[in-house]
């Protein structure tokens, strides 16, 4: 099915927000809107980036949780696939025409190991991180059942203190129990550090970079001392793929937030003090929302609130302007300091979330933008797909 075909019958204002040919002026708020032209700009970027640094650049897909953006990253900035956090979302991408997906997290249920394992009927390599010799057996029997094969990366613990193994011995064991089992190959190690990706402070983040990266080290020492390959070393996100790209260890990163941004990278320097926003990446996806209420002086109510937008890094932040600020908001309601009472009912204000990946997963659709129309709809494929 095409994507015309996918749309026809749907009612803007109940099904979707928008359909291609409309005017920005007339989308249906609160939705989710992408500047295609910022967009594919910063995907054109950190392809270049990777290339430049000689590493694979594996997009995050539980960030925009889009077929169509996966399959943009792949044209314009030559990602080799995606990685994910969850079988089912793996499995939405693989159908959606994606044919490398790596699970980055330890999957453990029955079911979801069946399904995984299945993923390559498909057409598709599929690829699941490990940190536990009990999950190995269990990845095996399904591989061997489906008469496929699991491609299993070893979780190096690096700092995080939740999944992944702590020891360099621990790894070893792991990789030749890995080696041993039927159905499994031995694809490398997954080592990522979330926390450091949004420390303000460059040097900060260099500090807990070169932790991850002696510790990368030694591990591969380590592999190599027992005559075991390790084909790929893969982690690093927006705020840190510099460090991981330019170690000479790392061939693989996963960085995900670069082709949206929100606010919370907003706040990250580079090692000049200058936002990261501001100097590599711009903002591509917004919340487009409208005035429905200005009946206090001083203040307007929007129809973006926590139904729409995510506040785990903070309120989202009004672009391109200075005179009005997001304060406040409730379920259904967003307040928004007006102090000269500039906006008038039905108003349209984009709003930088304040953290793209659980705000993306609350929507349906993207209203892709570019000279002011409404160029395409991509629905967020993934939202909801948590098993």
């Amino acid at each position: 099915m095409n994507a015309i075909d996918q749309l026809r019958g749907l009612e803007v204002g109940y099904d979707v927000p928008a359909l291609p040919g409309m005017s920005e002026a007339d989308i249906q708020t609160p939705c989710l809107v992408l500047d295609l032209d910022a967009l594919e700009r910063n995907i054109i970027k950190m392809g270049e980036r990777a290339r430049e640094m000689g590493v694979r650049l594996r997009a995050h897909g539980k960030m925009h949780k889009s077929v169509d953006v996966a399959k943009l990253q792949a044209r314009l900035g030559g990602s080799v696939g995606v990685c994910c956090q969850k079988v089912s979302e793996a499995e939405a991408f693989v159908r959606g025409g994606i044919t490398d997906v790596l699970v980055s997290n330890q999957v453990r249920d029955a079911l979801k190991i069946d399904r995984l394992a299945r993923l390559p009927k498909l057409g598709a390599r599929a690829a699941c991180c490990v940190d536990d010799a009990a999950n190995i057996a269990d990845l095996s029997d399904a591989a061997s059942r489906h008469g496929t094969q699991i491609d299993c990366l070893v979780e190096i613990d690096c700092g995080a203190g939740r999944c992944g193994v702590t020891g360099v011995a621990d790894v070893v064991a792991l990789a030749k129990a890995i080696m041993a089992a039927p159905g499994l190959n031995f694809a490398g190690i997954q080592a990522y550090q979330g926390a450091m990706q949004h420390l303000t402070n460059h040097a900060d983040r260099k500090a807990k970079a070169d932790i991850v990266i002696a510790l990368v080290r030694q591990v591969l020492d380590a592999l190599k001392a027992e005559g075991i390959a390790c084909k790929t070393v893969t982690g690093g996100g927006t705020g840190s793929y510099q460090f991981e790209g330019q170690s000479g260890l790392y061939t693989e990163l996963q960085c995900g937030s670069y082709a949206f941004m929100d606010a919370a990278y907003g706040r990250v320097l580079d090692q000049d003090g200058n936002r990261i926003d501001a100097t590599g990446f711009e903002n591509a996806l917004f919340i487009l929302t409208s005035v429905m209420s200005h009946v206090k002086a001083g203040k307007a109510v929007c129809d973006a609130g926590l139904k729409v937008l995510s506040l785990d890094s903070g309120l989202p932040v009004v672009f391109g302007r200075n005179d009005v600020t997001y304060a406040h908001c409730t379920d259904e309601h967003g307040e928004i300091d007006d102090p000269d009472g500039l906006l008038k009912i039905n108003d349209k204000i984009k709003l930088v979330p304040g953290h793209c990946d659980p705000t993306c997963n609350l929507h349906d659709w993207y209203v892709g933008l570019r000279g002011g129309k409404v160029e395409s709809l991509w629905p967020v494929s993934a939202r909801g797909k948590a098993f």
